[in-house]
């Protein structure tokens, strides 16, 4: 068995892994309002809403299967209104029911990601000027030095958090003209060199597991500027051994590493390729539901998914309020699913291959008519 085949071979696994999945997705979908339910405990209970970011992800989902395409037009029209709706008309910052969802600035932030994307990726725009950024930047924007002092403030001792919040910065640096942007860019550059491991290529503390998820998260601050991460040696070199030594008790353990992989282009040989490949199915598995689609974590889908990343043993600062989004039951989530469908199609990226076309995914629109 040549490579190319053995590898077919993996990848054709994965695949198996969505079987069931797109009629768990068109469970999540409520008519009403055009949104998308976190998990079926969800559906089933009153006291949760659709809400902004399993809708996004429920969009990604259908674009990365090519389904945006033939999406009815009385879908998408709900979609966009679903987003639009959200819109805080004086501050241009998008918020669902859950008032302790402003509570979180990650959260805040990665809510007008998604609903400015997922609208742009619908054909249409927010219904107000976003003046959130001119008006309510925050003090440290206003000078370099400033911006540094803000990052140092930024307790680093779990990894995931605060690299969050590093790469949440990178916000105000976007909307900034680019000749006033470079002086930021420039002590941004030096200041995470500094900080860096230089012999891990990771950032913070933690476990392995958690400083590769803050390094993922601070690839999005680099990928956003077009500036070549630091040290990807090193960083493959942990993420390999991240994987064969450390137990993946989260989808995001089993998705950080391989997208970091996959925005890294670096030239993988074919049997840690392979290696990778393997854990990674293993691993998924372990977190596939019979509902037919992803968890979270292992023992249960985490109820609310902004604070699922805090684990037992590991030090978590300044812990946000968490914003609940289910019951917290055994089952598929919609914030591990985006990453499966992801994943799968990452796991196919790294190999050079194109993802094949999924049994059921031609036959969703029907499921929810």
């Amino acid at each position: 068995m040549n490579n190319n085949q053995m590898l077919t071979e993996l990848l054709n696994e994965v695949d198996l892994l969505f079987e069931d999945f797109f009629t768990w997705l068109a469970g999540q979908h409520d008519v009403e309002s055009g949104g998308f339910y976190y998990a079926k405990s969800s559906v089933s209970n009153e006291r949760f809403k659709p809400d902004i970011e399993s809708t996004a992800q429920a969009l990604n989902i259908l674009i990365r299967n090519d389904l945006l395409k033939e999406m009815p037009v009385q879908m998408q029209n709900k979609m966009i209104h679903f987003f639009q709706f959200k819109q805080n008309q004086q501050t241009g910052y998008f918020y669902d029911e859950n008032e302790d969802m402003k509570k979180d600035e990650v959260m805040v932030h990665r809510a007008i990601s998604y609903s400015v994307g997922a609208l742009r990726k619908l054909g249409n725009n927010p219904l107000y000027p976003l003046l959130f950024r001119a008006n309510a930047a925050p003090s440290y924007v206003k000078s370099p030095e400033a911006y540094v002092k803000k990052w140092d403030s930024i307790d680093m001792s779990n990894s995931w958090r605060g690299c969050d919040l590093l790469a949440n910065t990178c916000f105000y640096m976007l909307d900034m003209p680019e000749t006033d942007r470079e002086p930021y860019i420039t002590k941004a550059i030096q200041y995470l060199e500094q900080i860096q491991d230089p012999s891990t290529g990771l950032w913070g503390e933690g476990s392995l597991y958690v400083k590769i998820s803050g390094t993922f998260k601070l690839h999005t601050f680099y990928n956003k500027l077009n500036i070549p991460m630091p040290r990807t040696d090193k960083i493959y070199e942990s993420i390999l051994h991240c994987l064969r030594s450390e137990d993946a008790v989260d989808m995001c353990y089993i998705r950080n590493p391989i997208n970091l992989l996959s925005y890294m282009k670096l030239n993988i040989p074919n049997n840690e390729l392979k290696e990778i490949i393997e854990i990674s199915i293993k691993n998924i598995k372990r977190l596939k539901r019979k509902d037919g689609a992803f968890s979270r974590e292992l023992e249960h889908s985490p109820s609310a998914p902004n604070v699922a990343q805090i684990k037992q043993g590991e030090y978590y600062p300044k812990m946000p309020p968490p914003v609940h989004l289910s019951q917290g039951l055994i089952e598929g989530d919609m914030n591990a699913s985006t990453q499966a469908t992801l994943i799968r199609l990452q796991l196919y990226q790294l190999c050079q291959l194109n993802a094949a076309r999924l049994n059921q995914q031609l036959s969703f629109y029907s499921y929810i008519s």
